[in-house]
């Protein structure tokens, strides 16, 4: 009986196990299909977007440090919403704008829809706080932005860079802290400028990539410009960090413009890129020397959207980091198969296991076609949109 007794606990134990075991995989491989109805005959061709959306260039832009100013201005600006007026903190530095109320900077997702511009916030954990006059966001505003669409990215726990420092506990305390407070967990870490040892940003390269972060932006390394028509390495990716800084010249925009020049040389390129690119504060005083005033921010933003956004040209995807990554990294994972009989075409994808972790999971199709069609799916484990009457080039996949 003792024996018997062993064997069925042996069995339900495995089993329970193997099942605990299979339910970790929280995005397992497997195969999604669909079907796109053709108003007309005529053969079709069916790719990965490049970039989500059928976008010709991302543009990705973070805000170190976790200052207030990204709450007080930058994200009212692009999200939408009241700027605010002149705001001195404990420090005596100016975080607020201009007080007037912004209707949004957007692109569109290729059906018309506009989606507001989105960037990331480099935090330290240790830095956020509830106190009077503060420096940096509280927890509630972070959330508030990351609920938003901003992605939060991690930035050490201390922002600690001096001789003696943990470059383990800077990495995985963040981690926790956001964790604990947030309930997601970052996956790309941005190494904390400041005074240390020499090539003290090797050692937070190797913490970060060994515990759990998917790429690293420091102080040299690929990019920050790529070209992602082909198959881009994202496995265990560095990239070098530049900054969007104001200089002292407060009359002009000279100093945006020679950017926004730079973005121009860069879009002009036939092949599609990514760029990132950094900055600190983004309040009415230059924080630091190491920040872009709001007068310039503003300045700089506005003629992005203008040029590049729902009111130009609509090329950018003007998307945070993190969610460039996951599409880039992704797209480049899925096998793409169809079949074309007459009208009728059905199209199947094979997904890789997707990491738990990936906040973004959609696939954007380019759609090469002279008809008009439509696409039909019961499947409960993603939503499909497609441009078919209209345009009749994307086809755009939200898994669940």
């Amino acid at each position: 009986m003792k024996t018997f007794t062993f064997i069925i606990i042996l069995f339900f134990g495995i089993h329970s196990f193997a099942f605990a075991e299979n339910q970790s995989l929280e995005n397992p491989p497997k195969t999604i299909t669909f079907k796109i109805k053709l108003k007309s005959a005529g053969k079709v061709k069916i790719t990965p977007s490049v970039l989500k959306f059928n976008k010709h260039f991302a543009y990705s832009f973070t805000l170190d440090d976790g200052y207030r100013s990204a709450y007080l201005t930058a994200f009212p600006l692009l999200n939408g919403g009241k700027i605010s007026a002149s705001n001195k903190n404990g420090w005596k530095i100016d975080q607020g704008g201009d007080g007037k109320t912004s209707k949004g900077l957007f692109y569109t997702d290729g059906f018309g829809n506009k989606i507001p511009f989105k960037l990331a916030l480099a935090i330290n954990g240790a830095s956020l706080n509830n106190l009077p006059n503060r420096g940096h966001l509280s927890w509630e505003e972070v959330r508030e932005m990351y609920n938003a669409g901003w992605d939060i990215l991690n930035h050490s726990f201390h922002h600690a860079t001096k001789h003696g420092t943990n470059y383990l506990t800077e990495v995985t305390d963040n981690t926790k802290s956001i964790k604990e407070n947030l309930n997601f967990t970052m996956s790309h870490f941005v190494v904390p400028g400041g005074e240390g040892d020499e090539k003290y940003y090797l050692e937070y390269e190797k913490e970060a990539l060994q515990n759990g972060q998917f790429s690293v932006a420091s102080y040299y390394g690929k990019g920050p410009v790529y070209k992602v028509n082909d198959k881009v390495d994202l496995d265990k990716l560095i990239s070098a960090r530049t900054f969007v800084q104001s200089s002292k010249d407060t009359t002009s925009f000279k100093t945006m413009d020679n950017y926004l020049k730079k973005i121009d040389s860069i879009v002009k390129q036939k092949d599609a890129v990514w760029f990132n690119e950094f900055t600190h504060g983004t309040g009415n005083t230059n924080l630091w020397n190491l920040s872009t005033r709001f007068p310039d921010f503003k300045y700089y933003m506005k003629k992005l959207a203008n040029k590049y956004g729902a009111n130009g040209n609509d090329s950018v995807w003007m998307a945070p980091w993190q969610e460039v990554y996951e599409y880039i990294w992704l797209r480049d994972r899925i096998k793409v198969d169809f079949v074309q009989k007459d009208k009728e075409v059905t199209v199947t994808i094979q997904l890789p296991e997707i990491p738990k972790n990936f906040r973004n999971k959609s696939i954007s199709l380019s759609v090469d076609t002279d008809s008009k069609f439509d696409t039909e799916s019961k499947a409960l484990d993603f939503t499909i949109k497609n441009d078919g009457n209209k345009n009749h080039k994307l086809i755009v996949i939200d898994l669940k």
